[in-house]
């Protein structure tokens, strides 16, 4: 079988019944897992078990919609279901397909899901300062606090 890409974000389910496309989205996700980023592994040892005020985290989570006729999905790097919140760990693709970036966010503010972006520096160079962040995101009104507009943030 081809290897799976990193950023393999979208993917509709063209023909394949319900339960072929979850099936497959479960071999990504478990894929992905299995081949997690340093940066991600070091944040999901930080947020893991509840550790990020006794929020449960999801790592490398299908988020599954309906966009007109056909099912597509993204995988989130993290999932906070309590908060509808997806943590993003952006490694250096990222600098190359931020309009696609951008575009995916778009799609889930639309969806009602808030995205927060670190980069994989930010997570492994000052991880207390990255979790400071997502402290402020989780105790923000969800799912929205205004705005429909990604988190992103520079430091």
């Amino acid at each position: 079988p081809k290897p799976l890409s990193r950023e393999r974000g979208v993917a509709r389910s063209d023909g394949e019944s319900e339960n072929k496309m979850r099936q497959s989205i479960i071999e990504i996700c478990r894929e992905f897992r299995k081949n997690s980023t340093p940066a991600e592994k070091v944040f999901w040892q930080a947020i893991r078990n509840r550790k990020v005020l006794n929020k449960k985290f999801n790592r490398q989570f299908p988020i599954i919609f309906s966009n007109g006729f056909e099912r597509r999905f993204f995988i989130a790097d993290f999932y906070c279901h309590e908060n509808r919140l997806i943590v993003e760990i952006d490694g250096g693709i990222h600098e190359t397909q931020t309009n696609y970036d951008k575009f995916r966010t778009e799609i889930l503010n639309q969806h009602e899901y808030k995205v927060i972006r670190f980069s994989n520096e930010q997570v492994l160079k000052k991880l207390g300062w990255v979790i400071d962040e997502l402290k402020v995101v989780l105790d923000s009104p969800a799912p929205f606090s205004g705005d429909r507009g990604p988190h992103k943030v520079s430091g």
